[in-house]
């Protein structure tokens, strides 16, 4: 692509993300409002492609939108100092690793529930089923008392 011109369709295919997804970024600020044709179709150029490629790259690393908006503004000013970049970073590096915790948590608790119930037998019978009613029933007294 070089200073081809293209419409939202188009941008989507070579994005690989869906027209509402553009349209969001859009209204999220996160992407330029683009200019329009005699028809009033949006069109879009490479510095479009370029941008929404790096916001998609920073969603694939879970990145939230201020973040993105962030590392945006930084991007925009390349004369900036980057030390709130690495800020930015070292953080959401600190939000990954408490999810990492949360998750092998999750994963501890769902393999001692599978222990439960090592052999086929009949539902009433199943220690999982019969744990997790268990469980609800705390949980709903809990919330009742």
């Amino acid at each position: 692509m070089s200073n081809e011109k293209l419409k939202i369709g188009e941008l989507a295919k070579h994005a690989h993300c869906q027209i509402a997804t553009i349209r969001y970024y859009e209204q999220e600020g996160l992407l330029s409002a683009p200019a329009r044709n005699e028809a009033n179709y949006r069109i879009y150029g490479r510095e479009h492609v370029e941008r929404l490629s790096l916001i998609r790259h920073c969603r694939s690393l879970d990145m939230t939108l201020n973040e993105i908006r962030t590392l945006l503004r930084f991007r925009d000013a390349p004369e900036d100092n980057c030390g709130e970049v690495n800020t930015l970073l070292d953080a959401h590096i600190g939000h990954v690793a408490q999810r990492i915790a949360s998750l092998k948590a999750l994963e501890k608790q769902l393999k001692e529930l599978r222990q439960l119930c090592n052999t086929t037998r009949t539902a009433k019978n199943c220690g999982i089923l019969n744990d997790l009613a268990v469980e609800a029933n705390t949980a709903r007294d809990a919330i009742t008392e």
